[in-house]
């Protein structure tokens, strides 16, 4: 088996798991090549021959991941997500374990699902178009802030990082959003509009009930509230009822689609799976890319086909 691993070692804390599983996955006859992106080096650019390989292995955080199957929609090439970042979100949706020796074995099997990415569309004040992929959660307002708040002491920190960004923004912007889903336009306001992939986050918590990856649509969600404090209520909903079919999501109101334009009543930060991008937006678009990625997956995962 010749294998690619495109690894980032600059994501999370610097862990060498990634090294533990190359010998767990290379055997007698393997071809097994690491490629590491310079700082400014596009993820894509390391994937151009991917089709000479029989499996790519991204390792990385949310963004790198991302990046890397964004390159690869639609290229059929058998894809292994290692979870090398800070908070490793896309491969906690994936369900799969999350040992060394346990994702090299799944490798092995060769068991894939086909599965959905999202595309992120908008133009920022310069007139500058911009398109990127997204497998988690993507939109613009107070998540964005958030992001773009954690972002220096995410090394140092980890995930305690949001957690701290969310005291010092305690009183975020609020704005009005007009949302065309599928061609319905809704109407509301909040301090945040997201689209998402998949919505699961820390503690197992689905922050959207029945959000997949193999479904063919994107959910979009606003935060319908004035401050950040009052999170408190659909974040404890969360703990209490991780799967939100008891509860639901108060203050969190929900659709889905494959096509979302997002306009804002006035301009907000954006973000891309974690990933700012230091501009202010008034408007973006969204697409669900179905079954653009063929992933590894095992029988933890949720979409293991039995």
């Amino acid at each position: 088996m010749r294998s690619l691993i495109i690894h980032n070692i600059s994501s999370g804390f610097g862990s060498n798991s990634i090294f533990e599983f190359e010998r767990e996955l290379v055997s007698y006859g393997d071809e097994c090549v690491l490629r590491s992106p310079a700082r400014n080096l596009p993820v894509a650019s390391l994937l151009e021959d991917a089709e000479d390989f029989d499996m790519v292995v991204v390792s990385g955080g949310d963004g790198t991941v991302t990046n890397a199957l964004y390159a690869l929609r639609g290229r059929s090439i058998p894809t292994c997500v290692f979870p090398s970042g800070t908070a490793n979100l896309l491969f906690a949706n994936l369900g799969n374990a999350p040992e060394p020796a346990a994702i090299a074995a799944a490798c092995r099997s060769g068991r894939h699902r086909a599965l959905d990415l999202g595309e992120l569309r908008w133009t920022d004040a310069d007139g500058t178009a911009h398109r990127h992929g997204f497998g988690l959660m993507s939109g613009m307002g107070f998540d964005a802030q958030l992001m773009q708040s954690a972002a220096s002491a995410k090394q140092a920190l980890g995930e305690a990082a949001y957690f701290t960004a969310i005291l010092g923004n305690l009183n975020p912007v609020f704005a009005d959003f007009t949302i065309t889903v599928d061609g319905v336009v809704h109407h509301r306001s909040g301090i945040s509009c997201i689209v998402a992939n998949t919505a699961m986050i820390q503690g197992d918590i689905n922050v959207l009930p029945d959000c997949r990856m193999d479904d063919g649509k994107i959910d979009v969600m606003v935060l319908a509230t004035k401050d950040a404090v009052q999170l408190i209520i659909p974040m404890l909903a969360g703990i209490i009822d991780p799967v939100g079919q008891v509860f639901g999501r108060p203050l969190i109101e929900h659709f889905s689609g494959a096509e979302v334009r997002v306009e804002s009543s006035v301009p907000l930060p954006i973000e891309r799976d974690g990933d700012t991008f230091g501009t202010m937006v008034s408007s973006y678009e969204a697409s669900c890319l179905p079954a653009s990625n063929l992933l590894v997956v095992d029988g933890h995962s949720p979409y293991y086909d039995r």
